[in-house]
C-alpha cells in the first residue's frame, strides 16, 4: 500500500535538515502542500539540506513542490542542497527546475551573423546534394546489378511487374498529358499569332509551335507531369514500405530491395516517358492546329504543309533523346527520397514533397544542359 507523503524537520548544528518520505505524486501531494508552503517562509539557518532519499515514487507534481521550495529558499538567500535523489529524480528535478525558471532568466542562444547563416545554409545544401548524388548512383548501380543477377536466375525477373508499372505510369497518364499539352500548344499558338499578326507573318506560328513543341515543350511538360504524378507515387510506395519495415523483410529473405522495388519502376519509366512524349508532341501540335484554324484562319492542310517544311527528323529526335534520361532522373530521385523516409507520416509527406521538387528542378536543369549541348554540336 502506498505511503502518504510526509515532511520531517530537524536542525543539525548550523544546518536545517528537511526529510521527505512517502509517495509524492499527483494524487498525494495535496496532503503536504500547506506544510511545504509553510517551509518556504519559515525561519531557518542559512544552510538547508532537503533529503529525498525516503521518497518511494515521484512524478512531476512532487518534483514541482520540491523545486518550488528550493527556489523560494534560494531567493531568500539560503544555500539549498537536495540529497538522496534516485536516478529517475535526477532526471526529473532538473527538467522541472528549468520549467520553473523565469523566461527572461533562461539563457538565450545568440543567432550567428546573417552571413554565417547563409554560408551554413549553402554548406548544408552542398553536402546534402552530394549525398543525394551518391545515393542516386548507388540506386542506379544496384538496379543494374540487381537486374543482371535476376536475369541469371531466369525466373526472378517479373515481366508482369514491369508491365503493371507501365500501365500505371504510362497508360494512366495519357489523359492528363493530352489535356495539358493540347492546352499549352493552343496558348502558344494564340499568343504567337497575336504577336506575328502585326507583321503579317501569322503562318510562322506553325514554325514556332512545331520547333518549340518537338524540341522542348513536349518532353519537358511530360517529364514535369510524370514527376508530379508518378515520382510522388514511387516515393510514397517505397517510403511506406520502408516505414512498415517491408524493405528490411526483403533483405532478410535474401532479396535485393533496390532490384525488386526500383528496377521495375525505372524500366517502366524509361519505356513510358518517350511514348508519352510522342503523344504530348501530337497533342501540342493538334491544339495549335485548332487555334490556328479558328483564330488565324489557317486550315489544317496549310498547317501540315508548313509543318513538314519547317521541321526535320533532327527536330523530332532532339526531344525524344532527352526522354529516357529524364525518366531515369525522375525514377532515381523518387527512389532515393523513398529510401530516406523515417518512421513517421510527417517524414513520408516531407520526402514526397522533396521528391517532386527535386525531380522537376533536375529535369529543367538537364533540359538546359541538353539545349547547350545541341547548340555546341549544331544539332
Amino acid at each position: 500500500m502506498d505511503h502518504a507523503p510526509s515532511v520531517a524537520t530537524r536542525v543539525e548544528g548550523s544546518r536545517a535538515v528537511w526529510t521527505l518520505s512517502g509517495v509524492w505524486n499527483t494524487r498525494s501531494v495535496h496532503l503536504v502542500d500547506d506544510e511545504m508552503r509553510a517551509l518556504e517562509t519559515a525561519s531557518a539557518p542559512g544552510d538547508i539540506l532537503i533529503d529525498i532519499a525516503g521518497i518511494g515514487r515521484m512524478d512531476t507534481a512532487g518534483a514541482w513542490l520540491i523545486e518550488r521550495l528550493a527556489a523560494a529558499r534560494i531567493a531568500d538567500g539560503a544555500s539549498v542542497e537536495i540529497a538522496g535523489a534516485s536516478a529517475a529524480a535526477q532526471i526529473l528535478l532538473p527538467a522541472v527546475r528549468e520549467a520553473l525558471q523565469p523566461q527572461e532568466a533562461r539563457p538565450v542562444a545568440r543567432r550567428p551573423f546573417f552571413v554565417i547563416r547563409w554560408l551554413e545554409m549553402i554548406g548544408r545544401f552542398t553536402v546534402g546534394g552530394w549525398q543525394d548524388f551518391l545515393a542516386g548512383m548507388y540506386i542506379l548501380g544496384s538496379t543494374i546489378r540487381g537486374a543482371q543477377m535476376k536475369l541469371g536466375r531466369g525466373h526472378a525477373v517479373n515481366p508482369a511487374a514491369i508491365f503493371n508499372q507501365i500501365d500505371r505510369m504510362g497508360i494512366g497518364a495519357i489523359p492528363v498529358v493530352v489535356l495539358i499539352s493540347s492546352i499549352v500548344g493552343a496558348i502558344v499558338a494564340q499568343q504567337g499569332a497575336y504577336q506575328l499578326r502585326w507583321f503579317g507573318a501569322e503562318i510562322f506560328i506553325v514554325d514556332l509551335v512545331g520547333i518549340l513543341a518537338l524540341r522542348e515543350l513536349g518532353v519537358l511538360l511530360t517529364a514535369i507531369m510524370v514527376a508530379g504524378r508518378s515520382g510522388s507515387a514511387i516515393t510514397a510506395e517505397v517510403g511506406s514500405m520502408k516505414m512498415r519495415e517491408e524493405v528490411d523483410a526483403l533483405k532478410v529473405i535474401g532479396l535485393n530491395p533496390v532490384g525488386v522495388l526500383v528496377f521495375p519502376r525505372l524500366v517502366a519509366l524509361v519505356i513510358a516517358v518517350p511514348c508519352l512524349t510522342i503523344i504530348a508532341n501530337g497533342a501540342t501540335l493538334a491544339g495549335a492546329m485548332v487555334v490556328a484554324w479558328i483564330y488565324s484562319s489557317i486550315p489544317p492542310e496549310a498547317f501540315i504543309d508548313r509543318l513538314q517544311a519547317s521541321i526535320d527528323m533532327s527536330t523530332i529526335f532532339a526531344g525524344l533523346i532527352k526522354a529516357p534520361f529524364m525518366a531515369l532522373i525522375i525514377g532515381i530521385v523518387a527512389s532515393v527520397e523513398g529510401m530516406k523516409v523515417g518512421g513517421s507520416a510527417e517524414s513520408l509527406g516531407q520526402h514526397v514533397t522533396s521528391s517532386v521538387v527535386k525531380a522537376i528542378f533536375v529535369v529543367i536543369v538537364l533540359d538546359g544542359l541538353f539545349a547547350m549541348f545541341y547548340v555546341a554540336i549544331d544539332f
